[in-house]
């Protein structure tokens, strides 16, 4: 098995239009808390995560800003830096000193379809608290799914360059790939692709305690106003459970618990067919997948591919 220099996922930043509005959602609704603040900049933490924070809102049009990962050492920073120059990846800035909120050690690339992605090291931590029972707030960031016009080449990427696995995929009838998710440890998936007529966020997925915390926090996103547009559920890639909510903003926001650690030595792929119904949902509590439901996680085009964030 590959040793991978990528140890898991940080972070996802956004910008979006209406940033009030979307921090105020994110703080007083979702569960977050504001560690850091400057002129149309907040930086959110999960209580139960030692992440310095793990969503960045920025004032400006809609775009992902970029995925922060970890990697473990300086050392381990520059070996994947070195082997990125290697094979061509397109960079944004080289190792150095990072000077925003948190600090760290790192540098940032485009990927394959041009989302800038942060590998960093030694940045600060925080001290994370066990959530309590029945607290319905997130307590880590699960994972990030983008969809893309170009699935197959888009998930290569991350297995050519970052040395990530498939684990599980869905397929259409004709076998024909729809979804795939893909780890960069033994949790199931930190990131999925998924095939859509455009690059953008799909969703970001936020892990919760448990099942009474989820669906707690799930009763009590729905009463703020903010629509479900699928679940209570549980998926059968990953075992974990859904909740999709959209944000102000339009983004796709999830919550979801008891995602599948996996041993990788023993792991095999599976393809799941999207037609047979326990494979969206194994429950059978959510309504069936529709083109309609998934049409609301296509997102608005991304506009930031190829352009670094001005932070």
């Amino acid at each position: 098995m590959t040793e991978r220099l990528v140890s898991h996922l940080r972070y996802t930043a956004l910008a979006v239009p209406e940033f009030q509005t979307e921090r105020d959602f994110f703080v007083n609704y979702w569960g977050l808390t504001e560690v850091h603040a400057e002129d149309g900049l907040a930086y959110l933490a999960a209580e139960g995560s030692s992440e310095p924070f793990i969503l960045r809102l920025r004032q400006d049009d809609k775009r992902i800003d970029l995925v922060g990962f970890a990697v473990a050492s300086r050392a381990d920073v520059h070996a994947l830096a070195d082997k990125l120059r290697a094979e061509g990846v397109q960079f944004v800035h080289e190792p150095q000193e990072l000077t925003g909120f948190s600090g760290g050690y790192g540098f940032r690339v485009f990927d394959g379809d041009g989302r800038v992605l942060e590998f960093s090291t030694g940045y600060e931590t925080r001290e994370a608290r066990k959530i309590r029972e029945r607290e319905p707030i997130p307590a880590k960031l699960s994972h990030v799914v983008f969809n893309s016009a170009n699935l197959e080449q888009s998930a290569q990427w991350y297995i050519d360059h970052l040395d990530f696995s498939i684990s599980d995929s869905l397929t259409r009838p004709d076998g024909a790939s729809m979804m795939h998710f893909m780890r960069c440890n033994t949790t199931h998936h930190s990131v999925a692709i998924a095939m859509g007529p455009h690059h953008s966020l799909h969703h970001l997925s936020f892990e919760m305690r448990g099942i009474e915390e989820w669906m707690r926090g799930a009763g009590k996103i729905l009463r703020s106003g903010a629509r479900m547009i699928w679940g209570p559920g549980r998926h059968n890639a990953g075992d974990n459970t859904f909740a999709y909510f959209l944000s102000p903003a339009g983004n796709t926001i999830e919550y979801t618990t008891e995602l599948s650690v996996i041993d990788e030595e023993t792991w095999e792929p599976h393809r799941l067919n999207i037609k047979d119904v326990s494979n969206q949902d194994q429950w059978g509590t959510a309504q069936e997948m529709s083109e309609l439901i998934a049409r609301e996680s296509f997102n608005d085009i991304d506009k930031g591919l190829f352009v670094a964030p001005p932070v």
